[in-house]
């Protein structure tokens, strides 16, 4: 229904929408300043949340920060202790290790060290331990040697074989070497480089001149030499319990093969080398800053039981049995593969302190050989084995064998002429005189004895024939009790 508007109402109406109108306009205007106020309201509520306030206030962010900050120092201050921490290891292992000097050097490395007190005190002790040692003696340092260690006593030990007999005078088991080891080490030994031995000069002619090296060890503690004659892993080592080859590990740490009478084959510490390095590693201080032995190496079969030597080839003339029936039984042979191998393992040994030496390629009996001989044979170590090793100027002779009598040698005798003249002037043979070092004709050359520490020897000491392993270990504590009694093979 539509509802009509009288004429005289009309007026009302305008009037009222006159009122309306203005009523409008006047709510308008003030929401639009209600909205101006509650839009400056808000900015400056932002502007006062955002606006740092004193630390008198209390305000929340600025907790917030504070706490950012001290989180910050906190974790800095954390590096820094490990770094110390890390710094002050590192020194006191040069120190265990008889480097004082070092120690003291590292501990001074540290920014403001003469004002922290545990620094200065360190310091302090590592130079009153260093001022306390005692000058290592020349004529008191004796050397040690073995050859590869005997897994498997009964393989290797076999009576019934003639190597057996070999293997039990000439070699040393596991168990016996980790006893002298330990028994050596808590006498006192200490293990020193041969090249800790001397030092050298050059004189107004170009010529090398040794002299006798200063190493200074605390009282108690005495100086030895070690080295490993071979380490090739001969082709007649096969199957008589013995470690295979040597290998790296996945750390790049060198470790051993070894394959047991069933066949299985096993990686681990089954040699000198990884056995030593792991004992030194337990105990620092069994070593002179860090030295190891030095690896007298022959060439003919290859070096570290990898075939590196070039006469590996059918094509060779009168080649031996051995070779022969290993290149038969590997067809896909290739020596540069074997030879990039082993070159790996002697930089893992060289940077983990080992050294080598030359034991002639075809391990020669130096008196009874030609010099022609002596030079042939030079000539193939220094192509099938200093390529991989590097150069040496030692010389470990084979056989017990050597170029003249103790003392002087002769500058005349042609061998000693040759030898000189080719870089050697470190020279050892095997005599077990308890202690021989000699440097003889003006420093021109340093020669030392050695002592075999093996079944032959521990036999003539046992029975009393000989007392010349007293002073490292008693033999009756250290024999492998899997031995057998020499009586067997006589």
């Amino acid at each position: 229904m539509k509802i009509g508007i009288k004429q005289e109402d009309k007026g009302r109406i305008y009037n009222m929408n006159d009122k309306k109108q203005k009523t409008r306009q006047i709510l308008l205007i003030a929401g639009l300043t209600s909205m101006v106020i509650i839009a400056l309201a808000v900015t400056i509520s932002v502007i006062l949340m955002l606006r740092p306030s004193s630390s008198t206030t209390g305000g929340g962010s600025t907790d917030v920060n504070n706490q950012q900050t001290q989180q910050e120092i906190e974790e800095q201050q954390q590096i820094l202790a490990q770094k110390k921490k890390e710094m002050l290891e590192q020194a006191e292992y040069y120190a265990l290790t008889y480097d004082y000097d070092k120690a003291i050097e590292t501990i001074k490395s540290w920014e403001g060290y003469e004002k922290d007190s545990e620094l200065v005190v360190k310091i302090n002790s590592y130079q009153k331990t260093k001022d306390s040692c005692v000058r290592v003696k020349m004529s008191d340092v004796t050397h040690i040697f073995y050859h590869s260690l005997v897994v498997d006593p009964e393989r290797a030990f076999d009576p019934s074989d003639y190597q057996g007999k070999g293997n039990y005078q000439w070699m040393t088991t596991i168990d016996e070497f980790m006893a002298i080891t330990q028994e050596m080490y808590d006498r006192g030994y200490v293990l020193v480089s041969i090249h800790d031995l001397y030092d050298i000069t050059v004189d107004e002619n170009g010529n090398e001149i040794l002299t006798e090296a200063d190493i200074y060890l605390p009282e108690g503690k005495r100086a030895f030499v070690l080295s490993l004659d071979d380490l090739s892993y001969y082709h007649s080592y096969d199957g008589y319990g013995f470690a295979s080859k040597l290998v790296l590990d996945e750390n790049g740490k060198v470790i051993n093969e070894y394959i047991d009478a069933e066949g299985n084959v096993h990686y681990g510490a089954y040699d000198c080398v990884p056995l030593l390095d792991q004992f030194i590693e337990e105990y620092p201080d069994a070593s002179y800053r860090g030295a190891k032995g030095t690896i007298a190496l022959t060439g003919y079969n290859g070096i570290f039981g990898y075939r590196t030597d070039y006469s590996y080839s059918l094509d060779t003339p009168d080649l031996d049995r051995d070779k022969k029936e290993f290149l038969l039984a590997n067809p896909n042979f290739d020596v540069e593969a074997e030879r990039a191998i082993a070159k790996e393992i002697a930089d893992a040994l060289k940077a983990n302190g080992w050294t080598f030496a030359s034991h002639t390629w075809g391990h020669l009996r130096v008196q009874d050989k030609q010099l022609s001989t002596l030079m042939a044979d030079n000539e193939k170590w220094q192509k099938n084995v200093a390529t991989i090793v590097g150069e040496t100027n030692v010389i470990i002779f084979a056989h017990g064998q050597d170029l003249g009598n103790w003392g002087n040698y002769d500058l005349t005798n042609e061998k000693v002429q040759y030898f000189m003249e080719q870089g050697f002037n470190v020279f050892c043979n095997v005599d077990s005189n308890l202690y021989r070092t000699h440097f003889g004709s003006s420093g021109t050359y340093l020669r030392q004895g050695r002592r075999n520490l093996d079944g032959i020897r521990f036999y003539k000491n046992l029975i009393g024939e000989q007392d010349n392993l007293d002073d490292l270990f008693d033999v009756e504590e250290i024999i492998d009790p899997e031995r057998p009694d020499y009586s067997v093979y006589e």
